[in-house]
């Protein structure tokens, strides 16, 4: 059976060839009056948003939710990261509690062992910092004890790591703590392991130099630092920071307190030290164990000499 010559084939590709020019040419137009700038056409277009956007809603939501999807997804991916971070983390800090553990005992043995005594009086004050009143020209922070908690001017105070400053000022129920970073702090430190004693200075940076320093060629960046004691003001000891290099050259001090986030101070109550003025003060002789008779007293002897003395004074000798 012979086909058709007039099919439906070639009635439907000069259809689709007039729909698509009239779907460009409605693009066109629509491309056309969108890019018009007159208040009528705006107008127009405001109208057509609200009145398609609307119903376009059920389209959108799909999209809607494959972003939400995808924006979980990688949110999930993220915490997975950090909960796997924080587990390495807690491992970490397992075996650093294990080795402060051992090295407490460690030490308490040490200690036990070379019959170490503590000064029972270096205790401490905690007190909240109030107010913060950090300026280019002084800083200082306030405490909520003061006199009534016996707090003394000149005590140290410190953070749960380092050194933070001294006691400038004592109220009833306040007192005033000087920062290092003060440029009127002076305290003598010392750095190890070389020995060397130095002058912490102020100078109202997180930074403050080192001066007086006896010999910069034994210190090096990365030495610790600590109080030295010396003329009575703060205990020995306490940690400072750590020796760092300036970028003008110049040796200066790491602290290893927290200037950012000082909430609670320790004020140690810092005692005079004993001074020794006399060397037999220091060193006072032992008792002697004699063997044999002790020695008669210079008096006794005298007695005795004087006995016969007076016994050939008398009218019967």
């Amino acid at each position: 059976m012979a086909r058709p010559r007039h099919s439906g084939e070639d009635f439907a590709r000069p259809i689709r060839r007039l729909l698509v020019g009239l779907l460009m040419l409605a693009l066109i137009a629509l491309f056309a009056v969108w890019r018009i700038d007159s208040p009528r056409v705006e107008r127009m277009r405001a109208e057509v948003i609200d009145r398609v956007l609307p119903s376009f809603d059920w389209a959108l939501a799909p999209v809607t939710g494959l972003f939400t999807m995808a924006s979980n997804f990688q949110s999930y991916a993220h915490l997975h990261e950090q909960n796997q971070q924080l587990r390495r983390e807690l491992q970490q800090m397992r075996a650093w509690r294990e080795a402060a553990l051992q090295l407490e005992q460690e030490n308490a043995k040490l200690l036990d062992l070379n019959n170490v005594r503590l000064d029972p009086r270096l205790t401490y004050i905690t007190g909240v910092v109030m107010a913060d009143s950090g300026s280019p020209f002084r800083q200082s922070v306030l405490l909520n004890v003061g006199a009534r908690d016996g707090v003394l001017d000149g005590w140290p105070a410190m953070d749960g790591i380092g050194l933070v400053g001294r006691i400038s000022g004592v109220g009833r129920a306040t007192s005033r703590v000087l920062l290092l970073t003060d440029t009127s702090s002076r305290i003598p430190v010392t750095i190890q392991p070389s020995g060397q004693r130095a002058i912490l200075a102020g100078d109202n940076t997180v930074y403050p130099p080192i001066d007086f320093l006896e010999n910069p060629d034994l210190v090096r960046p990365g030495d610790r630092v600590v109080s030295s004691g010396d003329g009575g003001m703060f205990p020995a000891d306490l940690l400072v920071g750590q020796v760092t290099m300036g970028a003008d050259g110049r040796l200066r001090i790491r602290l290893a307190a927290d200037y950012e986030r000082l909430e609670f101070l320790r004020v140690l109550r810092s005692h005079q030290a004993e001074t020794l003025d006399e060397t037999g003060r220091l060193i006072v002789p032992e008792p002697r164990e004699v063997f044999g008779p002790p020695a008669p007293a210079p008096e006794s002897l005298g007695q005795v000499q004087d006995g016969p003395e007076a016994g050939a004074e008398t009218p019967d000798g």
